[in-house]
C-alpha cells in the first residue's frame, strides 16, 4: 500500500512497564507515522527512557491509573495535535505495527470513520486464540452487539484506528478496561461508520494480559448496562416496572378469588403482591426522573 498522503498520522501506545518490548514497537510503527506517542501509566521499569530514546513523545504518568485513562489521555493527545488519523495499538507485542497500513486504508479512502482490527475474521488467526480467552471475548463481543454494531467480531481488540471525525466526536469517561466498550458504545450513539480488517495477534510473549478475566467481564458488563439505562431510561427502567405491576396485580387477584370463595385471608400473598408492586413503582419512577434528567442535559425540556 502506498502511504503518500497528506494526512497526520498518530500512532499513540498506552505502556504499563514494557521496556522489553517497546522499542521495536515504536521503531516499526515510526514507518508509518508522523509521530508516535507513547503514554507511559506509571511504568516502575524503564519504560520512559526507553520510549525516548527510540523516539516517541513520551506522556508521563507518576502512578498507574489504569487503560481507560491512558486511551482518554491519548485521545486528547491526538485532538490537541490536530491529528487526521490516530491508531492505538498494545505495547506488549501481541499486535504488529506492519499492519497498520491496513488498518488505516479504510480511513485514507475516507469510507468510515472507525476501524477495528479483527482476530476472528481469518481463520488461521482465529485457531491462534486460546480458547479460554476466545470464550471471554466472543461472550463480551455478543453483550456489545445487543447495545452498539450487530456486525463487529472483536469489541476486546486495542488494535484500532480513528479518523479525525471521530476524535472530535467520542468524548470518554472510563478509567478502566470497559473503555474499549464505551468507544463502541460512543461511536454507535454518534453514528459513525466503523468497519473491522483481519489482524493476526501474536500470543507467544510472557505476561500478554494482566487483568483479571471475571473482573473485566464485570466490568464490561456494568459499562453497556450502564450506558443503555442512561439513553434508553424509559425501556431499561419502565418496562420492568410494567412487569413487576402486572405481576403484583396477578397475586393481589389472586388473594382476592381466595377471600371470595373462603373467607381466607392469605396474608403472605398480599404482602408480595405489595412488595413486588413497590419495586415496579420505584422502577417506573426511576424511568421518568432519569428521562427527565437526560432530557434536560440534552436540551430537550427547559424549566419553566
Amino acid at each position: 500500500m502506498n502511504l503518500s498522503h497528506d494526512m497526520k498520522i498518530l500512532v499513540c501506545i498506552p505502556a504499563f512497564n514494557e521496556a522489553k518490548t517497546i522499542k521495536e514497537i515504536i521503531i516499526k510503527s515510526k514507518k508509518y507515522a508522523d509521530t508516535v506517542i507513547v503514554y507511559d501509566d506509571g511504568s516502575t521499569d524503564d519504560t520512559y527512557e526507553v520510549a525516548s530514546t527510540a523516539g516517541a513523545t513520551v506522556i508521563r504518568n507518576p502512578q498507574n491509573n489504569g487503560y481507560g485513562v491512558a486511551i482518554r489521555s491519548l485521545f486528547q493527545a491526538a485532538k490537541e495535535k490536530n491529528a487526521d488519523i490516530m491508531v492505538t495499538l498494545d505495547s506488549d507485542g501481541q499486535h504488529d505495527p506492519d499492519q497498520i497500513p491496513a488498518l488505516i486504508e479504510p480511513l485514507l479512502e475516507k469510507r468510515f470513520d472507525m476501524v477495528i482490527g479483527s482476530r476472528f475474521l481469518n481463520k488461521s488467526d482465529k485457531e491462534k486464540i486460546p480458547r479460554y480467552r476466545s470464550f471471554g471475548i466472543k461472550t463480551i463481543t455478543k453483550l456489545t452487539q445487543a447495545a452498539s454494531y450487530g456486525g463487529i467480531t472483536d469489541s476486546q481488540s486495542g488494535f484500532r484506528a480513528y479518523s479525525r471525525n471521530a476524535l472530535s466526536k467520542i468524548n470518554l469517561f472510563e478509567d478502566g478496561m470497559a473503555v474499549s466498550i464505551e468507544i463502541l458504545l460512543r461511536a454507535k450513539e454518534k453514528r459513525l461508520l466503523t468497519t473491522e480488517v483481519p489482524i493476526s495477534i501474536n500470543y507467544d510473549i510472557e505476561d500478554t494480559s494482566t487483568h483479571n478475566p471475571l473482573t473485566h467481564g464485570i466490568g464490561v458488563l456494568y459499562s453497556i448496562l450502564q450506558f443503555v439505562s442512561l439513553r434508553h431510561p424509559l425501556a431499561f427502567y419502565g418496562l420492568p416496572g410494567i412487569v413487576l405491576l402486572g405481576i403484583a396485580a396477578y397475586f393481589i387477584k389472586n388473594a382476592l378469588n381466595l377471600f371470595s370463595s373462603s373467607g381466607y385471608v392469605s396474608t403472605n400473598m398480599i404482602l408480595v403482591s405489595v412488595g413486588i408492586a413497590v419495586v415496579g413503582v420505584i422502577f417506573l419512577a426511576t424511568a421518568a426522573i432519569v428521562y427527565t434528567l437526560v432530557a434536560l442535559l440534552k436540551g430537550k425540556v427547559k424549566y419553566p
